[in-house]
């Protein structure tokens, strides 16, 4: 624990939300300068991902750290900290912060930006940031507000009609569930007297079993539900998420429900296991609905977006799917396929940090994490190549898209990339959190979980064979209509010519995003070990309360 000034490693910890902040106010001084933004925000979001970066190797190199700020010792003062789930969030945020800013260099025009794009991805970024490092439950829900300011602004960016309407429904539903959360925290002050999370870790184990506990877990789980978009509490997500500029969908879709799954894991499994446990049925349920209906809800849409955002519900179905395991003793002879030497290595690591008791739900929860950080780069990776598809088609509807295989197969193989991934299929990213969750829940005795997980994985697969089937490989439906060739050759001169963002600086960030899907798929082993070592620092969070309390513990 840091108390008074620190090495450049301590200062990794508030960092990320001091760049945020430093380089969204020099932008807003620089409204006259439309034409700096862009070098400007860019510049800051490489700083911002090399210091996201720099936190996560000093994390895996020397374990938990914490920060207090102005000396004040917790649990009185506000304490930053940092353990490997925290440094993986943040690493993986900037990594797609910084693509959605060179993406919208080429899809956000100079009046957008005056509007202000830029500072609010900044203050977007901040409440990420701040969300994924606070030591505290009340910061943490300030953060959930400055995140929601951040996107609010860019919500609403060119004031048409149908973003005002997704913008009401978006803020509507997130405040009632920041409302849930201020009550909870509320209630979680005047049992506790703290809202430092390390202090009430070890003073809720003292309390195990008492009643006033469940209903904080249940209320906190309600909260982050809503933020996180699982069922029966998801039905804001497709009715905001298809209003906004592409590349906006794209920060939402890929950090904004995560930032709720993170909390999710923060609060609710490391403050009050017991209580989590006992709410494990409930939690699988959520998990198998939230995977089915957003899979169905999928195969329903003719609208690629709108059918993202179905697809991005399934993911968080899959996500908690892992959360919800109990803790059982796994044996290692359900997966005999060879490629189950990534999974009996990092068993070996379970067995070697005492974690093999709780066997199952570390692997469930390894699977999580992963798959977590799976869906926040092809999640947001799938939204700006929709982008891109649908400026060179003129519309984004699967009714009126067509023949990009021909005449792009460079980008029709990277979108090919990346619906294999969100499919689950090998030898993409998807596959081996997939294949964890699976592992985790059929040695919990929860088959129909592990179906489910299996069945959406199917449902996702179809859907994404329509998109490819009728936006890429049949002929455009426009060309065929066409009554003479002049014509023809004049709507395939206007479709695919077409404006922004079918420029390079729309395809380097597509390319960056699926070299990682592809890295993360074939050598997964880097990304399984230190998901491993997030579950572990979560289930035994020993590490972490030494960061935060140290001496006054």
């Amino acid at each position: 624990m840091v108390l008074g000034q620190g090495s450049l490693a301590d200062w990794l910890l508030i960092l990320p939300i001091l760049v945020c902040f430093l380089f969204g106010s020099v932008l807003l001084m620089m409204r006259r300068q439309m034409h700096w933004h862009p070098p400007v925000a860019i510049t800051g979001l490489v700083v911002l991902l090399a210091v996201d970066i720099a936190l996560l190797v000093e994390i895996a190199n020397s374990g938990p750290r914490s920060m207090a700020m102005g000396g004040w010792r917790p649990p009185f003062g506000i304490s930053f900290v940092a353990d490997m789930t925290s440094a993986m969030f943040l690493a993986v945020s900037g990594f797609v912060g910084l693509a959605c800013g060179i993406y919208a260099i080429a899809s956000i025009d100079s009046e957008e930006r005056r509007y202000g794009f830029y500072p609010f991805l900044f203050m977007l970024m901040a409440g990420v940031s701040g969300a994924f490092l606070t030591g505290d439950v009340f910061n943490l829900y300030v953060w959930f507000e400055v995140m929601l300011i951040g996107s609010f602004g860019l919500l609403i960016l060119g004031s048409e009609r149908e973003q005002l309407d997704g913008a009401t429904k978006y803020c509507f539903l997130n405040l009632i569930a920041a409302t849930i959360f201020l009550l909870t925290t509320g209630y979680l002050y005047g049992i506790f007297g703290t809202l430092d999370m390390a202090d009430i870790a070890v003073k809720a184990a003292e309390m195990e079993g008492q009643g006033e506990l469940q209903t904080i877990a249940v209320l906190f789980l309600v909260a982050f539900s809503m933020k996180a978009a699982a069922f029966p509490l998801n039905f804001w997500l497709p009715a905001s998420y298809h209003t906004p500029r592409f590349v906006v969908s794209a920060l939402f879709a890929g950090l904004l429900t995560k930032v709720g799954v993170y909390a999710m894991l923060r609060i609710v499994l490391m403050l009050f296991p017991p209580e989590r446990e006992a709410m494990g049925l409930l939690i699988a349920w959520m998990a198998g609905l939230t995977m089915v209906i957003g899979a169905l809800g999928a195969l329903s849409q003719t609208d690629v977006r709108r059918l993202l955002n179905y697809v991005v519900i399934t993911g968080i179905g899959t996500i908690l799917a892992g959360f919800a395991v109990p803790p059982l003793l796994e044996s290692t002879s359900i997966i005999t396929t060879g490629a189950a030497s990534v999974i009996e290595n990092q068993t070996a690591v379970m067995r070697a940090t005492n974690l093999a008791a709780q066997g199952t739900l570390a692997s469930g929860l390894a699977g999580s994490i992963f798959y977590a950080m799976h869906s926040i780069v092809v999640m947001t990776a799938l939204y700006l190549a929709a982008g891109v598809a649908a400026f060179r088609n003129g519309s984004s509807s699967l009714h009126e898209m067509g023949g990009l295989w021909r005449r792009h197969p460079l980008f029709s193989a990277l979108f090919l990339v990346l619906l294999l991934a969100v499919s689950g299929l090998p030898p993409f990213s998807g596959f081996w959190p997939k294949m964890l969750l699976v592992r985790a829940t059929l040695a919990a005795d929860l088959p129909w979980l592990a179906a489910s997980v299996l069945f959406s994985g199917f449902l996702v697969t179809i859907a994404s064979i329509r998109i490819f089937t009728l936006g890429f490989w049949r002929p455009l439906p426009a060309l065929g209509r066409a009554a003479d060739p002049a014509e023809a050759r004049e709507i395939a001169e206007e479709t695919f010519r077409a404006p922004p963002p079918g420029r390079p600086l729309a395809l380097i960030p597509l390319v960056g995003l699926c070299l990682f899907v592809v890295i993360a798929g074939v050598w997964p082993e880097w990304l399984a070990s230190l998901s491993y070592t997030a579950a572990g620092e979560l289930l035994r969070p020993a590490g972490y309360l030494n960061a935060v309390l140290g001496d006054v513990r």
